[in-house]
């Protein structure tokens, strides 16, 4: 959206270079509030450090009933971290003068990457590279040449999904919040804007839940229970 103006566009408005500098943006708003909430911490948390605790235990209730409780806090950094950062970079946007990174293809294609390969490194770590490709072939040994590249297919259009997911509906809401912002720039109704912030933090929520179910499926191969 190279039409809009941003106030990063002031310096170029190649889009790589739009892209590039929102997403260092982001980091830097995370780490912020990371530096925040761990500085000076206290026993009764006040101030970010509540706000991180209660998103912390956010998650790991989040991804308890998905993997348990212990897989829930292993992976909580992995998660909690995306989380954050999808988040952060669905809300930027909403503020005129800024981008969300996540509305472009290529951000949220490395997200659905990083998850992608981290649950398969995760799944045969756990359980071996002939048992987390044995599970591929289904439960009849007759079935295995058709389920085997029906499996294959299946984990990757997991990283279509991820990816076109987020990226499609964070899309839809700038250009919905731009065309508002043109109708009405100085008196834009704030259902609106209440609407996005709806939407990114479902769209977090989304990405992070579905983080915690691929997680699932390639730890717990063989786990009667969590």
């Amino acid at each position: 959206m190279n039409e809009i103006f941003t106030f990063l566009g002031v310096i170029s408005e190649n889009h790589t270079y739009l892209l590039v500098a929102h997403t260092i943006l982001v980091a830097i708003l995370v780490l912020i509030f990371a530096r925040a909430a761990t500085t000076a911490m206290q026993i009764v948390p006040r101030g970010a450090q509540n706000v991180a605790e209660a998103y912390l235990g956010g998650v790991i209730d989040m991804g308890r009933e998905v993997i348990g409780e212990k897989n829930a806090r292993k992976y909580l950094p992995l998660v909690a971290t995306i989380g954050l950062v999808v988040f952060v970079a669905n809300v930027i946007g909403i503020f005129p003068g800024f981008e969300s990174p996540t509305g472009n293809i290529n951000f949220t294609l490395a997200l659905a990457l990083i998850v992608f390969i981290y649950y398969n490194f995760e799944g045969i770590r756990k359980n071996g590279v002939i048992n987390y490709f044995k599970h591929f072939m289904g439960p009849e040994p007759l079935l295995a040449p058709l389920m085997f590249p029906i499996e294959i297919v299946s984990h990757l259009s997991r990283i279509i999904s991820l990816s076109f997911r987020l990226f499609g509906n964070i899309k839809g809401d700038d250009l919905f919040l731009a065309v508002i912002l043109m109708l009405a720039p100085f008196v834009a109704p704030l259902a609106p804007f209440a609407l996005l912030t709806f939407s990114a933090l479902l769209q977090t929520f989304i990405f992070m839940i579905l983080t915690y179910v691929y997680l699932a499926g390639a730890v717990s191969l063989h786990e009667e229970s969590l």
